[in-house]
């Protein structure tokens, strides 16, 4: 009579096991999809923050009639753009993620060539408005470099847990899948070239 109970404890004992890791690699893969959606929600508040500064840089520029239309177009353009693209924290994958990425990495290509523009215009480099935007800009996107880099952080950590055993199993049961990096533009390892 002993005998048969030996087997049944045995199974008992690996059935708790599996639902006792089952449940915490869960609640693990839910914790570090909330750390990334979190993460995620600061890039969002950084790019949003850029797109609202923007308005008052081009109105600044603007304001100073022998300049460029068609680069403030550009950059108008691209904000629109950029701002166009809705992207939800539970699809956060990698074609995803290269779709918002280059629609951004526009809008900063606009607010260089803009910036590079400016330079032959000294009245309004002197302009205090102007410094103080273009201070800000730089704010935010170091701000933004900041938020992505956290948020690529929190990506490899989710998906290093994801793919290893056995997490990857329980991991296949629940649904959950790999999320999107954000990756260098093209053409940034190369350094632009500065001349005078």
């Amino acid at each position: 009579m002993k005998k048969a109970w030996i087997p049944i404890l045995v199974i008992g004992l690996i059935a708790l096991f599996v639902y006792t890791k089952a449940v915490g690699v869960y609640n693990i893969f839910v914790q570090n999809e909330e750390t990334i959606n979190g993460q995620w929600a600061e890039v969002e508040t950084q790019y949003q923050r850029r797109a609202d500064l923007i308005p008052n840089l081009v109105n600044t520029v603007r304001g100073y009639a022998d300049f460029e239309q068609q680069t403030l177009t550009q950059v108008v353009e691209a904000r629109a753009k950029a701002t166009s693209i809705n992207l939800n924290a539970d699809d956060l994958s990698p074609e995803n993620i290269a779709r918002f990425q280059e629609a951004q990495d526009q809008l900063s290509g606009s607010l260089s060539r803009l910036l590079v523009a400016v330079e032959r215009y000294p009245d309004l480099k002197a302009n205090q408005n102007f410094l103080e935007l273009q201070a800000q800009l730089e704010g935010t996107e170091n701000r933004i470099a900041v938020a992505r880099r956290n948020f690529n952080q929190s990506v490899q950590s989710y998906n290093s847990n994801l793919r290893t055993f056995p997490n990857n199993v329980f991991a296949g049961w629940y649904g959950f899948e790999r999320k999107g990096y954000f990756e260098a533009a093209q053409g940034a390892e190369t350094a632009p070239s500065v001349q005078f």
